[in-house]
């Protein structure tokens, strides 16, 4: 059944769903200076007739050192392989070699693209949430151990919820950004139910204080080299 999905309407499905940031600036906020977030999401389909029908994609790992983001692509089904690399940083992004390590020499060889034109990995958007208006506030529960505010939106095609976390904190990138400033948080987990299609994704961002090793070694030989100049 999932042999073929990045080849099909449906994983775009879940590339878009898991994967939809704005650029987010800082308003008398506290700024994470530095660490990492997984875009994680897991589809199933025909999910009101099999439920354990189920296939798990890390979609991006994002790491970040103040504004700048080294993006980590795994390659679909097999996570520890990566098949992209994209220096991020405002609205510009420059795709990376696997041995481009100094970050000086990537800009002045690679051509940027903007970012919001991005397609692969996570995707950049200055939209906001389709019929955000109609959305019908939720109870508050508890995942993972952690307090989430809800909200969902229904229509004729689609079932959607969001899942805020309360905090004060931000990132470099936010989901959906005013949705976010509506309830005090950031977005990190979507589930959305196609109703014609019957396909079920739910999205998860995991924020973590660590980078990944690659992006490690990227951001202190970097470091080293621009105290050098």
């Amino acid at each position: 059944m999932f042999q073929n999905l990045k080849h099909n309407k449906y994983f775009r499905t879940v590339i878009f769903l898991a994967a939809i940031f704005s650029l987010q600036a800082c308003h008398n906020k506290v700024k994470s200076p530095k660490g990492g977030i997984d875009i994680i999401s897991n589809v199933y389909i025909g999910a009101s007739k099999n439920p354990e029908n189920r296939k798990t994609f890390l979609v991006s790992k994002l790491n970040y050192s103040g504004d700048s983001i080294l993006e980590l692509i795994p390659e679909t089904g097999f996570p520890e392989m990566i098949r992209e690399r994209n220096f991020i940083l405002d609205s510009l992004y420059f795709t990376m070699g696997e041995d481009n390590i100094l970050l000086s020499e990537v800009q002045k060889k690679r051509k940027p693209g903007i970012v919001f034109k991005k397609t692969w990995g996570a995707i950049f958007t200055n939209q906001n949430i389709i019929n955000y208006r109609n959305r019908r506030n939720l109870s508050d529960t508890i995942l993972f151990g952690k307090k989430y505010r809800r909200f969902e939106i229904n229509s004729p095609w689609n079932y959607t919820r969001y899942y805020i976390f309360p905090t004060d904190t931000i990132l470099p990138y936010n989901i959906y950004k005013e949705a976010a400033e509506d309830y005090g948080g950031r977005i990190e987990r979507i589930d959305a139910y196609n109703k014609k299609q019957d396909v079920f994704v739910s999205m998860q961002l995991i924020p973590r204080r660590n980078w990944d090793d690659e992006a490690r070694d990227f951001f202190r030989f970097n470091h080293f080299a621009q105290r050098r100049k």
